[in-house]
């Protein structure tokens, strides 16, 4: 090892600067060097070149012996003549090349060819640059100085690579670790919906509830008010994803079918049972909760229905939520309702009740607007137009096979692809269900 560039005043300030670099490691410098000739005059004026200049020297007096040489100790750098007997300087190339499977050393063939295709073949084999013998000391530590810049950004760009694989790999984990949460919350939220399908005799109804990613926004459902009146209802919550999600987990226990003492659309009466509060009055019960009770940013629309299961009165609130669809039994098809405010965005919002009769053999249909504003590749929309025209092809079809069919055609409409959660409440009415005493 050579001494401190202190006790060297033979060098100029460039060479001792350079120097200064080569001694930090993290800075990818050149350290040690591997000197390979079958001379030993020449090594020994290349060793004591570089010994000068502070570098740690390995020699090696032919090919075969810096291949075993570079797999003990290996360098930085290597200067090698070309013309040695046995394996010349292009086949030690080659070899070393082959041996150190990525790890890059700088490599400096020493020569006395000067052609262009001579150089060119010294590329081709792995070389990184040239020096023409006999070898200037001045050119040496100039070329050692470019190969130290070439290293210096390898080794930076391999950290960064290293650092980025690392990254990448830690965030693979937590996507992965994200994505199992989320198909166990699309499970739950699915679950929201427990009874897909209930005849109530001469009615039914049938729900469907497909979320556009893991989890959505959308919500349906419906609870029993009397023996002969039953509750429906359809959300929409702003957004996509967790919030939305958690937002419907929410609104399932606040319109809970299994615990009417926390169902807000039902109050208890005088009489010691439970009846139900006007539709409007529900829509605006739910925009002072939401305003004043809940701190969010979040609001939904909704559809409410109140469905008396004997005279089939049907008193609905509509807030912000696209008309119902009424399918009358002789294919005829209506959307009443008056639009409305969604629930949660202004205090004090008012909302209207409005009444519908269904007579046998009619048809309600509540949706969510990822069902009326799907579009076609074409970017049009599917409204309510193209919503008649699905219903009224599978105007046949009844409960469950009816919501798999209007699926299964909105597909087709928009080419496979869902951008919104898609929902849906259907009711049929085959006539008026007997009284019960």
């Amino acid at each position: 090892m050579g001494r401190s560039k202190r006790e060297r005043p033979d060098l100029d300030s460039s060479a001792q600067m350079q120097i200064a670099g080569a001694g930090d490691p993290k800075a990818g410098a050149v350290r040690r060097v591997l000197v390979v000739d079958d001379s030993r005059m020449q090594r020994r004026i290349l060793s004591a070149m570089l010994v000068r200049a502070g570098y740690e020297v390995v020699e090696a007096a032919s090919g075969a012996e810096a291949l075993e040489i570079a797999g003990r100790l290996v360098p930085d750098l290597i200067l090698s003549d070309w013309m040695m007997p046995g394996m010349d300087g292009l086949a030690f190339c080659r070899a070393f090349r082959a041996q150190m499977h990525g790890r890059y050393v700088y490599f400096i063939l020493l020569t006395s060819k000067t052609e262009t295709n001579d150089v060119a073949q010294g590329l081709q084999s792995g070389a990184d640059d040239f020096l023409t013998k006999p070898v200037n000391g001045q050119e040496l530590r100039a070329r050692i100085a470019a190969g130290e810049r070439i290293l210096r950004m390898e080794r930076e760009l391999k950290e960064k690579n290293r650092l980025v694989s690392t990254t990448l790999g830690a965030l693979q984990s937590l996507y992965d670790s994200l994505d199992r949460d989320l198909i166990e919350a699309r499970k739950l939220q699915q679950s929201l919906v427990r009874e897909r399908h209930r005849s109530f005799g001469n009615a039914e109804v049938s729900l469907l509830l497909r979320p556009s990613g893991h989890v959505g926004g959308d919500l349906v459902g419906f609870f029993p008010i009397s023996s002969r009146r039953v509750g429906l209802f359809s959300i929409d919550v702003s957004g996509h994803g967790v919030t939305s999600a958690l937002m419907t987990a929410r609104l399932a226990g606040l319109l809970s079918g299994t615990s009417p003492e926390q169902n807000i659309a039902l109050e208890l009466t005088d009489f010691g049972i439970y009846d139900a509060r006007p539709p409007s009055e529900v829509a605006a019960h739910l925009n002072r909760l939401l305003l004043e009770e809940m701190d969010t940013e979040s609001y939904f629309t909704l559809l409410y229905a109140d469905v008396d299961l004997i005279s089939g009165r049907v008193i609905m609130v509509q807030a912000g939520h696209p008309h119902p669809a009424i399918q009358r039994a002789c294919g005829r098809i209506e959307y009443p309702g008056a639009g409305g405010l969604p629930v949660g965005l202004i205090a004090e919002a008012e909302y209207q009740d409005f009444t519908v009769d269904l007579c046998p053999g009619d048809r309600l249909f509540l949706t969510s607007d990822g069902i009326t504003e799907a579009v076609d590749p074409a970017g049009v929309q599917l409204d309510e137009e193209g919503l008649s025209r699905l219903m009224a092809r599978n105007a046949a079809l009844g409960g469950p096979a009816f919501l798999e069919a209007i699926v299964d055609e909105l597909a087709a409409f928009t080419g496979g692809e869902f951008t919104d959660d898609v929902s849906a409440v259907f009711f049929e009415f085959h006539g008026a269900k007997e009284n019960v005493g």
